[in-house]
């Protein structure tokens, strides 16, 4: 008798410590859904095709690649950058110039140049004016390609 009623006693109590399946169920703010899926369709696109942003004025659509640009100036004074960015922009007019500042420092880069080879050309015309030159990667607005039907 003894032997049953253990036997029924081990039963009964591993029936009461065995768990149930259970669910879980995550509390979230919808707005993680829709952030993760615009982080997803920007990574695409930033793979996929260069990205183009309209200015508002027709024919002036400015499309943003990878490309080369080259450094030509930097340094902690302002108005020391500010002077050699209007000595370059006489010089050559034409080019886009682009002043960046990372504490502590200020960085003259001018171009928007597709390929290495073009911005180490550009490098080599300015070795006589500019005594430290160079060649940084990073995104550029490309520059209108113009054909002519001759």
């Amino acid at each position: 008798m003894k032997k049953i009623l253990t036997v029924l006693l081990c039963c009964l109590s591993a029936a009461a410590v065995a768990q149930n399946k259970g669910t879980v169920s995550v509390v979230k703010d919808p707005l993680i859904d829709s952030l993760i899926a615009k982080r997803i369709e920007l990574n695409r696109r930033q793979t996929t095709a260069p990205v183009a942003v309209s200015t508002g004025k027709p024919g002036t659509t400015i499309v943003s690649q990878m490309g080369y640009r080259v450094q030509i100036f930097y340094g902690s004074d302002r108005r020391e950058v500010f002077n050699e960015q209007s000595k370059f922009n006489n010089s050559y007019p034409e080019l886009n110039t682009y002043i960046t500042y990372k504490q502590p420092n200020y960085y003259l880069r001018v171009g928007d140049f597709r390929t290495r080879l073009e911005a180490q050309r550009f490098m080599n015309e300015l070795r006589g004016i500019f005594p430290t030159l160079f060649i940084f990667r990073e995104k550029i607005n490309a520059p209108n390609l113009n054909y002519n039907n001759d």
